[in-house]
């Protein structure tokens, strides 16, 4: 049986969830970004049990397919740029192909649940991405356009700018307290 979790960005909100399950006596057979697979049925009390314990973490156990669907949208981008460092493929095609579902469908859906588009959902993903690797300060700004799959340096920083209201050097000068986590994009 899979069980769906909205939220989950991160190794650590992995580990949080394994505990969360830990602490209600359920083995989880996997858990990965947004799943949990079980061998079993949970009871109702566990059900509830669960959905708290993850609410007060700041997850959400999904039982509607739309908010389903959703999530799985958001963690193959978020898993892609944040994790997996490969932006460099089309979008569209990735999502399609992994959720088996046209992208026009896909994508009407998302911009009329969460009010932007798939589109500017990864520009958003980027942007923290690039973010992060500015305020570590280990890559320059064409290593970083190259590894998100920015056509120059030039896209790269105009598109910063326009999301961010900074350039990539003034966000740098100012630090990494302007950053947001991936769940509240």
């Amino acid at each position: 049986m899979k069980l769906y979790v909205k939220n989950m960005v991160c190794p650590r909100c992995i580990s949080a969830v394994e505990k969360t399950l830990s602490d209600i006596n359920v083995k989880p057979i996997q858990v990965i970004l947004g799943e949990i697979t079980i061998d079993s049925e949970l009871t109702d009390t566990q059900t509830e049990l669960l959905k708290h314990k993850l609410e007060l973490l700041g997850f959400e156990l999904l039982d509607d397919t739309h908010k389903l669907q959703i999530e799985k949208i958001k963690l193959i981008i978020i898993n892609h740029i944040h994790h997996l460092n490969d932006s460099r493929f089309i979008f569209s095609e990735i999502i399609a192909n992994e959720l088996n579902k046209e992208y026009s469908q896909l994508s009407k859906l998302f911009s009329a649940t969460e009010g932007i588009t798939i589109e500017h959902f990864v520009i958003l993903q980027k942007t923290e991405k690039v973010k992060e690797l500015l305020a570590y300060n280990q890559m320059n700004l064409s290593e970083i356009a190259d590894l998100l799959g920015y056509s120059s340096v030039a896209h790269l920083s105009a598109q910063f700018k326009k999301t961010t209201g900074l350039t990539p050097s003034q966000f740098k000068a100012q630090g990494i307290h302007l950053r947001k986590t991936l769940d509240n994009l």
